[in-house]
């Protein structure tokens, strides 16, 4: 089944995924998490709109720190224009990442390339992933807008490119030039919404980012679908000119930014923007394709791994020598951040379970159609933006560490719940586990993110949102590697002890007898359905430990009070 490409393919920085991935074929990581508006969030500062300076914020139950990053001066509420171009930005990432999925048969029967297809999601992945610090440093360094622009501006080409390619390897390549724009309007657009809007105010913008999301999850394989079947693909790239070129005059015309001291600007760091790009396009690129290209341990695997060690040394090297590093050791040494960081990784990997491999649960064990399984998965991104809307009210009240502690653990007992299912589940079950799983989520993610971006002042943001959208989009690119091959051991076990006749005979061929259970003799097919029962139950037992480990983490590593900036605290 074709994969579903997501940079955020839900409200609240859902990563959807790849919708429909089989776990008897090796499984590339092909989702994002690039993050979402809902938990773009963070103490409002220097903006300037329309004339008023953004600033402000409150952090309930949280203690104040030094004024690191420069200070914030509070301001007007952002003009509309402003914040409707935020949620236009937002909507051509929400869009590009669940349009694409639906049209890839008629793409690969117009330009072939079949064996390669994948490269779609996962080019656009890796060009989105490595360039996250880079634009996240460039935004602190050069101004929000600028960054913007230029990602806007990029996406449109790449949008341009993509729908005049003539063939696989052609739109692959312009994929990957979608991919460099949405690293830059992902995470600055979440940087400018912590900029515009204080604590107190920030659940409204969220709420009307996570509804970008949310209506994106359901319009975008819809419209997909409509342009593929009555138009031609090429539309489905088309599209996104009108909306980018209206984003880019609106935010042109109405967003100024005040003008910064000189004395707080310093080079960019070319070459090291070089280095983590390389060095992390290399690492990625091996979990990519380690266990579906070659296996594990083969020489390609293994050299590939190895260089990527050798290149990740260099730039630490480059990085500690740089005036203004792209990777700043700060990011590492504030146990606020690290530990930020870290639980974003680990919820990166957990959210493989429910958004890759909940669709082929639904289809191959339930017995339900391509519209229902998006049916049981897309309950999640109902209640993820609500909790994260009414979040703010718990942590104003026992704080942003605690309010995520309690978030991820009903979220581990939520995920281990799944395994308690019974063989077969009834269709409500799994959709009940989601919801629960969404409102679990909704509370952890976003106390994180508008907790440790108010740690921080304007001229470290940037850095800071990037360093965790990052650190999400690895964990879940590790994560897709990971469970893939829990799956894929475990369907191949039940096949190597089937006490039935007539199963494929090897993982690559799982995916068509899934799609075609009917050609199977009837105990061969219950026996394969077992195995993908069994190969997702360990999936979600895989993300439950995920998902421990970031409660560890936060009890272990993050401070119990975030160390909010003072001009961020309106108590």
């Amino acid at each position: 089944m074709p994969a579903a490409d997501s940079t955020d393919g839900g409200p609240a920085g859902i990563p959807a995924g790849r919708a429909g991935a089989t776990p008897g074929a090796a499984v590339s990581a092909t989702g994002t998490n690039t993050g979402s508006a809902a938990g773009a969030a963070g103490g409002r500062t220097g903006a300037t709109v329309g004339g008023a300076t953004a600033g402000g914020g409150t952090a309930g139950g949280d203690t104040d720190a030094d004024g690191r990053g420069g200070a914030d001066r509070p301001a007007e509420r952002p003009a509309a224009p402003v914040v409707a171009s935020l949620m236009l930005g937002m909507a051509l990432v929400a869009l590009d990442s669940t349009i694409v999925a639906t049209a890839v048969p008629q793409i690969v029967g117009d330009l072939g390339g079949f064996s390669v297809f994948s490269w779609l999601f996962s080019g656009y992945l890796l060009a989105v992933t490595v360039t996250l610090p880079v634009y996240g440093k460039l935004s602190d360094t050069l101004g929000r807008k600028p960054v913007l622009l230029f990602g806007i501006g990029l996406f449109l080409l790449g949008s341009l490119l993509c729908a005049s390619a003539w063939n696989m390897a052609a739109l692959i390549a312009f994929r990957i030039v979608q991919g460099l724009g949405g690293g830059a309007l992902q995470g600055t657009v979440q940087t400018l919404a912590a900029d515009l809007y204080p604590l107190k105010e920030r659940p409204k913008i969220q709420a009307r980012m996570s509804s970008v999301w949310a209506t994106s999850a359901v319009a975008g394989p819809a419209l997909g679908g409509l342009l593929a079947s009555y138009a031609h693909w090429r539309w489905i790239f088309l599209i996104n000119l009108p909306l980018a070129a209206l984003a880019l005059w609106m935010i042109t015309r109405h967003l100024t930014e005040p003008v910064r001291s000189p004395g707080r600007r310093g080079p960019v760091d070319w070459a090291g923007a070089l280095g983590v790009f390389c060095c992390g396009g290399l690492l990625l690129f091996a979990l990519v394709q380690g266990g579906v290209a070659w296996p594990w341990l083969s020489a390609p695997s293994l050299g590939l791994l190895g260089a990527g060690a050798v290149l990740a040394a260099v730039v630490v090297r480059v990085e500690r020598r740089a005036e203004e590093p792209i990777l700043p050791g700060w990011v590492w040494r504030r146990r606020t951040i690290a530990a930020v960081n870290l639980a974003m990784g680990a919820l990166g990997l957990l959210m493989v379970a429910p958004m890759v491999f909940m669709p082929t649960y639904a289809q191959s064990v339930l017995g339900l159609g391509p519209v229902g399984a998006g049916l049981v998965m897309s309950v999640m991104t109902l209640s993820w933006p609500v909790t994260a809307a009414l979040s703010q009210h718990v942590y104003r009240r026992i704080g942003f560490c605690n309010s995520a502690v309690v978030g991820i653990g009903l979220a581990a007992v939520i995920l281990y719940s799944f395994t308690l299912l019974p063989y077969p589940a009834r269709p409500w079950q799994p959709a009940l586990i989601m919801l629960l799983l969404g409102a679990a989520l909704g509370l952890f993610q976003l106390p994180l993110i508008v907790g440790v971006q108010s740690t921080v002042g304007w001229a470290e943001r940037g850095t800071t949102t990037a360093s965790v959208l990052f650190c999400r989009q690895v964990g879940q690119s590790v994560g897709a590697a990971l469970l893939a091959a829990v799956a894929n051991a475990t369907i191949a076990a039940r096949l190597a002890d089937a006490p039935v006749a007539g199963l494929p005979r090897h993982l690559d061929d799982v995916a068509k007898a899934l799609e075609h259970p009917d050609l199977l003799p009837r105990a061969a097919a219950d026996h394969l359905r077992e195995a993908v029962a069994a190969a997702v139950e360990h999936i979600f037992l895989g993300a439950t430990v995920a998902a421990v480990a970031a409660l560890l983490v936060l009890l272990l590593v993050a401070p119990r009070r975030f160390p909010v900036l003072p001009e961020l605290r309106d108590d």
